[in-house]
């Protein structure tokens, strides 16, 4: 009766269906000298972070939750407005970069949610595009 034992001090995401992911979870693990904290994100935090976007209420929250994904999984949610005019939520580009152990779902979760949020909270929104100059402020 021997135990599989994690090496790493925190869950690990399960392994997704062979195919479906392009992570490099597998060669992540196996480093040693590997970032492994793309690793510690598995379902169930993946779902707390979603919740805690929706509860994103000002630029500096969202600021905030851009510091906190960049210092727990060593990846950088990028937000910013897109090369041609910005008309909706859509012209504002939302990218969570690929990292090694890093899931692809959560790639394509992690900005749909954001984006969600700005839809609903505009303001957020604008004080983005403020902050990239686009109102013209001097």
């Amino acid at each position: 009766m021997s135990e599989h034992l994690s090496p790493f001090p925190f869950p690990v995401r399960t392994e997704c269906p062979p195919g479906a992911c392009v992570c490099e979870r597998e060669r992540v693990m196996a480093d040693p000298q590997a970032d492994h904290r793309p690793l510690a994100l598995t379902r169930q935090q993946e779902l707390k972070l979603l919740e805690r976007i929706e509860r994103i209420d000002s630029y500096a929250d969202l600021q905030h939750v851009q510091e906190l994904i960049r210092k727990n999984l060593g990846a950088e949610l990028r937000i910013e407005p897109g090369p041609n005019e910005v008309r909706t939520v859509r012209g504002i580009i939302v990218v969570l970069e690929e990292k090694p152990g890093l899931c692809k779902k959560a790639r394509q979760s992690v900005p749909a949610a954001v984006r969600r949020r700005l839809g609903e909270r505009p303001e957020i929104a604008y004080a983005l595009l403020d902050a990239h100059d686009l109102f013209g402020s001097p």
